[in-house]
This record gives C-alpha cells, sequence and structure tokens, in this order.
C-alpha cells in the first residue's frame, strides 16, 4: 500500500508565477511599493501630457 507522502509530493506542483511575484513582492516590502508608486505617477503624467497635446483647438 502506498504511502500518504507518496501520494502529497506527486500532487504537489511548482509554484505558478503569480505565486512566487507574490512571494517576492511581500519579500522586498517598500522596494516594490515604491517602485509601483512611481511606475504609476510616470504613467498617469504621460497619459495627462498625450491628452493635453491631443486635446483638439476649437476656436470660439
Amino acid at each position: 500500500m502506498p504511502n500518504k507522502n507518496d501520494n502529497l509530493e506527486k500532487k504537489v506542483s511548482p509554484p505558478s508565477f503569480i505565486k512566487l511575484a507574490m512571494r517576492n513582492m511581500v519579500r522586498k516590502g517598500s522596494k516594490s511599493i515604491s517602485h509601483f508608486s512611481i511606475t504609476f505617477l510616470i504613467l498617469m503624467g504621460l497619459l495627462i501630457l498625450i491628452a493635453t497635446l491631443g486635446k483638439p483647438h476649437m476656436p470660439v
């Protein structure tokens, strides 16, 4: 009769990319949060810049 540990070892798959990324984010802590916030601010700035430069000029 097979051992229970043998069955568990067969069913365990390697961690997915999302699990590894979450573990890495938790491990690095404030560094990843600061990188995320900097990226967010730059992206919002670029979107606002594109919106203001692309605004049509309607004569009044």
